[in-house]
């Protein structure tokens, strides 16, 4: 039954027995009558006044983990998000107790809605508090935070709301990577003469501010922006040779069959960007979709903002098979690059991809998603590229990529 038709119904009932108590004391008249008719008069007049409760100008603030929320905030997948809402109701007629409905809706996805409650103070404040469960990778918003109060009869509702849309987004869930032997020792081909960082000179030209790292020399602290900004930074130099790595992540949606394929490749993807600006390396990005987008190798700070905000909102809208969406953005990828594959297509596919690769003088390597495959019905094409000296590895969690990239592959 509608909210409105419902409201008509209860103040008809309570009409009907209006005009009966009226009726009692006109006609029967006596101690009984007039007690009952005074009784129904300051019940309904209690009711009536509900309307000054002060719900409809409710304040409030929403907090995260004891802290005011910010103004933008960044979770990782995987992320439980406390919130409190501290609310105050102005007014002075007594509410027995108020229900907030709190909604957060991830953009693109189904909202989700919270139910607490709280009995307001003396002083009509009160704070309610509740665990979200783990988020997927995307935005999010916080809609309007809806109060609901009724009277001790549970008669009528009263509404107010506090108007509040915070948003934050959730990262890519990351696996911390300590080391890359194939990268640390370098590899044969086009690639080997800036393979890594350890061999890269710096130049004297200053190319940014970075965060403090335990163990930078007093000569590179930056120390204008230390007292700027109330924290330790080191000046970010130029190098003669930086390492020029390309993750190429493949977002065809008939290839991987399920989100959390998906999901994964998108993991991987960024693990290895926060893995190369660790390691001060240059770390660029394809992403292989319906439209083709990326950003060429950088070793700057802010390169991983850039690529880590892309990942969030990929999904896998991509038609075209791997080859020839390379094809279509080879102008991001320069020549003698290692250009890593984040796929989980195989065969003939990925051998004409990483030959093109090789062709364009970058060396290529294979992180391959198998899936529930057996291992043993993919090594057959596996062994083309290992004999060739091509880097694979096979991952299907993001638990298993660090000891895969620190054994070395295949």
């Amino acid at each position: 039954m509608p909210a409105a038709k419902t409201l008509t119904v209860r103040w008809r009932m309570i009409a009907a027995v209006y005009v009966c108590c009226t009726l009692y004391l006109l006609f029967q008249g006596g101690k009984t009558a007039v007690m009952l008719f005074v009784i129904l008069n300051a019940l309904i007049l209690y009711l009536a006044l509900g309307k000054l409760s002060g719900i409809g100008r409710v304040r409030g603030e929403r907090r995260l983990g004891g802290d005011p929320f910010p103004h933008h905030h960044v979770l990782t997948a995987g992320s439980r998000l406390d919130v409190e809402l501290h609310l105050r109701i102005p007014g002075f007629w007594p509410i027995p107790y108020v229900l907030v409905q709190d909604t957060l809706e991830r953009i693109g996805g189904r909202p989700m809605m919270f139910e607490v409650s709280f009995i307001p103070d003396f002083r009509r404040s009160g704070a309610v508090s509740y665990s979200t469960p783990p988020l997927p990778r995307g935005r999010y918003v916080f809609r309007k935070t809806e109060c609901v109060t009724r009277d001790i009869f549970g008669l009528f509702e009263h509404r107010g709301a506090v108007d509040a849309h915070h948003r934050f987004t959730v990262l890519p869930q990351t696996i911390p990577i300590r080391e890359w032997n194939r990268v640390e020792r370098g590899l044969k081909g086009p690639y080997a003469h800036a393979v890594s960082h350890r061999h890269a000179k710096e130049t004297t030209q200053i190319n940014g501010v970075r965060e403090y790292i335990y163990g930078d020399r007093l000569s590179r602290i930056h120390w204008n922006a230390t007292a700027k900004t109330g924290q330790w930074k080191s000046k970010e130099f130029d190098r003669e040779s930086v390492p020029r790595t390309v993750i190429v992540l493949d977002r065809c949606g008939t290839a991987y069959g399920s989100a959390d394929r998906f999901e994964l490749a998108v993991s991987i993807a960024a693990s290895l960007v926060e893995y190369g600006i660790r390691r001060e390396m240059a770390i660029g990005l394809v992403s292989t979709g319906a439209k083709v987008e990326g950003f060429l190798p950088r070793s700057i700070a802010d390169q991983r903002r850039l690529i880590l905000n892309h990942l969030v909102d990929v999904q896998a809208d991509g038609a075209a098979g791997l080859y020839r969406s390379l094809h279509q953005s080879s102008a991001l990828i320069p020549g003698g690059s290692f250009v890593v594959l984040v796929t989980p297509h195989d065969g003939e596919e990925v051998i004409r991809t990483m030959e093109w690769l090789e062709r364009n003088g970058n060396t290529p390597c294979l992180i391959h998603l198998p899936g529930d495959r057996n291992l043993s019905d993919v090594r057959g094409w596996q062994r083309l590229l290992t004999v060739r000296g091509w880097p694979v590895y096979n991952v299907r969690t993001l638990a298993e990529l660090p000891a895969a990239l620190e054994g070395g592959g295949r």
